[in-house]
């Protein structure tokens, strides 16, 4: 009887420690890197209009290696979060959907990444490509805003 409640407890106490680690980790996580805006180039648009901002698009296709590279390596740290999440409203467009190929015609997306800055009205500002590391990162994002 010792025993079970011995394990009983022990059990609590585990999933206590796991859950709440869990968690700790998941706020971790919200604090870096570039929160992409969850939703549509129309919606992020009216976004930047009422926060007086640029959008970012970065334009990826899911085979694309360094696209795959920037998402891993430079869009997680902490610094690139805090620089494109004050200044821009930040969205991931996937080249091969309809959306993606839409906007790729539009600004003659023509290699991946691709990375398209445009006011709200759809005008683009600046626009570059290739893999960058987080300092170049930053700096072409600061040379966007210059050309607002």
């Amino acid at each position: 009887m010792k025993n079970i409640q011995i394990i009983k407890k022990s059990t609590i106490i585990l999933l206590i420690i796991f859950f709440s680690s869990a968690f700790q980790s998941k706020e971790k996580n919200k604090s870096k890197g570039i929160m992409f805006f969850k939703g549509t180039l129309k919606e992020a648009k009216a976004k930047a209009k009422k926060e007086n901002k640029l959008i970012f698009i970065d334009c990826y296709a899911t085979w694309c290696g360094p696209c795959k590279n920037m998402t891993k390596k430079v869009f997680i740290k902490k610094e690139v979060g805090e620089f494109y999440n004050q200044n821009f409203v930040c969205i991931k467009l996937d080249m091969e959907t309809a959306e993606g190929e839409t906007i790729g015609n539009k600004y003659s997306v023509e290699a991946y990444p691709t990375y398209l800055f445009i006011d709200n009205n759809g005008a683009l500002k600046h626009k570059d490509l290739g893999y960058l590391d987080p300092d170049a990162f930053i700096a072409l994002g600061k040379n966007a805003l210059t050309k607002k």
